[in-house]
């Protein structure tokens, strides 16, 4: 990853996601997907997540909540995990009371800003931890151990314990500030080649050694291919060892 003294292009998710989840809020994470993919390399993808306004419509109720049933879920938990490998770096911007498909939008985000105020509510059905990929997520990000205890307690986070636990990178009043610092320090990385090895990052967790070395062979066979692709004048460097990354 390299970093540029210029801001990246970027392209913006500003959701209404601490509501139930909408068919609305699917096609919304899709078209994200599809605007950062046709967008030019180098784009930075940003999810902004503001819990002031009507976050407190979760309060004593269900997740997902409405009337979607298992579909909509199904179709909710493939828009993330396509936000999860897009080949562009994402930054999640959160401020106030965040709750909802909120926890899920900042899992899947690969750097995550919060300001002082900023408060992550878990998510829960009929007072039980929602058993979603949320589950599945904060076990990698956080360890078995660490989301035990969120399991049996489903707590709202401060900012404070949400970074303790690795899900914030910065707490910071000044968010706005923070993103432009962070983007004009993204703005230099490939986002083909940073796909390469988020997915490496993903998959590890759940690889066994042997499994894994195989793949990870080929991502240093082209990484070293894509130096010297890289090196030579004239060439598209960023189009070149695209295929295998989506």
């Amino acid at each position: 990853m390299s970093s540029s003294d210029e801001a990246a292009d970027t392209v913006v998710l500003d959701p209404a996601a601490h509501g139930p989840l909408t068919p609305e809020l699917v096609r919304a994470v899709n078209e994200f997907c599809d605007r950062v993919e046709d967008a030019s390399g180098g784009t930075i993808g940003i999810v902004r997540l503001d819990g002031e306004a009507g976050a407190a419509d979760v309060d004593g109720g269900s997740w997902p909540g409405g009337d979607g049933g298992i579909r909509l879920v199904n179709r909710w938990e493939r828009a993330l995990r396509r936000m999860e490998r897009l080949s562009a770096v994402t930054v999640a911007v959160l401020t106030g009371r965040c709750a909802g498909p909120s926890l899920d939008l900042v899992l899947a985000t690969d750097y995550r800003i919060a300001s002082t105020d900023t408060t992550l509510r878990l998510p829960t059905d009929s007072g039980q931890f929602w058993p979603g990929m949320a589950l599945h997520r904060l076990a990698t990000q956080t360890g078995v151990s660490r989301t035990r205890k969120l399991l049996l307690h489903s707590p709202e986070l401060t900012a404070e314990e949400s970074a303790e636990l690795g899900l914030f990178d910065e707490i910071i009043t000044d968010t706005d500030g923070a993103l432009t610092r962070k983007t004009r320090e993204f703005a230099g990385t490939e986002g083909l080649e940073f796909a390469v090895r988020r997915r490496l990052l993903l998959d590890a967790p759940t690889t066994t050694f042997d499994d894994a070395l195989g793949v990870h062979l080929a991502a240093c066979d082209r990484a070293l291919r894509y130096t010297r692709q890289h090196e030579q004048p004239g060439s598209d460097s960023l189009t070149a060892f695209a295929g295998g990354t989506r």
